[in-house]
């Protein structure tokens, strides 16, 4: 038995004479696939869609607009700070075809009570890190310096810290004494007797704080001393306020109303007009005149 060994042999005629015929015809052949291929090929097309819903996660946006054709990437922008958002997305279509008319039918669609913003990007303006690490899911920032910072140091690191601040606070006085600038900033480490101080001030503070607060609660209870028992009926503008149930209220109007009806007389008096001085000198000289009259009327 014969074993073939080595590459693959090219293609060989039948007949001897018309090799060089039937190698031209392979070569051709070659060529046309080559091309239907190249042809065949689809250019990727990139659009942008704006004015998405905030409550959309990566994978809802791309099952959406799978529906159209193949999307082979998918950037949704998000924030640094807090990882949300911004309210964006590029969408890159294996067809450039489909991306256009994508984005043609989209532009302006209502989506989740928002006007999509949908226009097709050209090639040459698509930036090339657009879909840098756009398969990898996004993490929030951990933000190392700060940690840094805020970590529980050493004596010795501390201690190197307070060299480290002295350095710079006299580059810093060598700087503005040398442009001329006559400025006494404070310095930027506290000493014993400063930590001293301020923390003398802040009790101090807080005993004066305490001081005025007894005092306050005294006049509060004197107060109260002099106003009657029930609670209900006297109100302090320093002290609490009363809860405005309904049952309150109700009691609040029925006092009310029987004040109003306490100050009121159930009697109706009628006011009578003061006399005028000449009315009562009429009414006193009414009397003489009839007794003229009368002695007249005797004698005759």
């Amino acid at each position: 038995m014969a074993v073939f060994a080595g590459p693959a042999k090219p293609f060989l005629s039948l007949n001897p004479q018309e090799e060089a015929k039937f190698q031209k015809e392979v070569a051709q052949a070659r060529r046309r696939a080559t091309q239907r291929q190249e042809k065949e090929k689809l250019t990727p097309g990139v659009i942008y869609v704006g004015h998405l819903p905030p409550a959309l996660y990566e994978t809802q946006i791309r099952a959406y607009f799978s529906q159209f054709g193949t999307v082979t990437k998918f950037r949704l922008s998000r924030s640094k700070r807090t990882g949300n958002s911004k309210g964006y997305a590029f969408v890159e279509f294996a067809s450039e075809d489909v991306a256009k008319i994508v984005a043609d039918t989209m532009n302006n669609y209502l989506f989740g009570e928002r006007l999509l913003k949908c226009h097709f990007i050209p090639p040459e303006k698509v930036h090339e890190e657009l879909f840098r690490e756009w398969h990898v899911p996004f993490k929030k920032p951990s933000y190392p310096a700060v940690k840094r910072y805020n970590q529980n140091r050493t004596l010795l690191q501390k201690l190197q810290m307070e060299e480290r601040f002295k350095k710079k606070e006299k580059l810093l006085r060598k700087k503005l004494a040398k442009k001329g600038i006559d400025y006494d900033f404070p310095s930027l480490i506290l000493h014993k007797k400063e930590k001293r101080n301020a923390s003398n001030t802040g009790l101090q503070k807080s005993t004066n704080s305490q001081v005025l607060s007894k005092k306050k609660k005294k006049k509060k209870g004197s107060k109260v001393s002099h106003t009657p028992t029930t609670p209900e009926k006297t109100v302090d503008s320093q002290g609490p306020t009363p809860v405005c149930t309904p049952t309150f209220l109700e009691k609040r109007k029925s006092e009310v109303a029987k004040m109003n009806v306490d100050d009121k007389d159930n009697e109706i008096v009628f006011k009578q007009p003061i006399p005028s001085v000449k009315e009562e000198t009429q009414e006193t000289r009414t009397p003489t005149r009839s007794r003229k009259k009368r002695r007249r009327k005797s004698n005759q």
